[in-house]
């Protein structure tokens, strides 16, 4: 008998997102001083910012373009079985192969074309100086079909959904998925633009919101949204923008999910921003 584990059941983790840049070179030293990624190094095309728990790469190319993302499994077996589970849903393997994971990886196009791999992590023996908690966390990406996107997510890789975000007509706004305990590891926003809504770091606790905001102050970066707290996962929440003004936040206190069914809500500000100002994608 071949066993089989859905995303949710094989718990991963998102480990590593490749983004496009005209400049990467500059974009990797902004990762490196203000993001605290302070091992940089080049690997071919790509500049590899490295954190505790964190990785972003960076590669010539346009703006604001989403390359790939990587999801780390708990263990090979579990990746294993994950495999045969999306294999028996009919979805197709690319021949995209991510060096950033151990052998044995393996990945997939989403009905926006997105590449998103899973693999087990490379053992990292670099010592990082900075000890803030701020693991990457989640990535949300827009699209003009969401319907589409929660089906491929959930239906055939076996994502949990954990809320949605509804206009008024019942047309789907936004989903949140997740592949492990967390309230969403995957997101995805209904916009005219397809690819990257914004990625997501993940500090554990509101004194470390102030604590990365006067960091963000004193290297002369502004907040562009917040401080806030989302309805759905309830986290507060900042947001600042990179060199390509691609978006980064920095949440807290994320939701954590056992065994509840998911919420909806409707499209409003408030839902955005249970404190103030929301910024509504569509």
């Amino acid at each position: 008998m071949i066993m089989k584990l859905n995303a949710l059941q094989a718990g991963f983790n998102l480990d590593h997102i490749v983004l496009e840049s005209p400049y990467p070179n500059n974009l990797a030293r902004f990762y490196k001083e203000i993001i605290m990624m302070e091992f940089v190094k080049k690997n071919k095309n790509e500049f590899i910012c490295e954190g505790k728990n964190r990785k972003i790469i960076l590669k010539k190319g346009k703006k604001n373009t989403f390359s790939y993302a990587g999801f780390s499994c708990r263990s090979k077996k579990n990746l294993d079985q994950f495999k045969n589970f999306i294999l028996s849903n009919n979805v197709k393997l690319s021949e995209f192969e991510n060096n950033h994971f151990k052998r044995g990886s393996f990945s997939i196009i989403d009905p926006d074309e997105n590449i998103i791999s899973f693999g087990i992590r490379k053992k990292n023996k670099n010592l990082y100086k900075y000890n803030l908690c701020m693991p990457l966390q989640h990535l949300t990406l827009s699209s003009k079909n969401v319907e589409k996107f929660q089906s491929f997510y959930c239906d055939l890789l076996g994502f949990k959904i954990t809320d949605k975000v509804v206009h008024k007509n019942g047309s789907l706004a936004t989903c949140f998925l997740t592949s492990n305990h967390e309230h969403h590891t995957i997101a995805c926003f209904k916009s005219d633009k397809v690819g990257i809504d914004h990625h997501s770091y993940e500090v554990g606790k509101w004194e470390n919101i102030k604590i990365l905001c006067d960091h963000f102050s004193k290297k002369n970066v502004k907040i562009i949204w917040g401080p806030g707290r989302h309805g759905p996962g309830n986290n507060l929440f900042i947001f600042i923008e990179d060199l390509d003004k691609n978006w980064l936040e920095f949440s807290a206190e994320l939701e954590i999910i056992h065994d509840r069914k998911f919420k909806e809500w409707p499209h409003s500000e408030k839902t955005l921003n249970l404190w103030g100002r929301g910024i509504l994608r569509s």
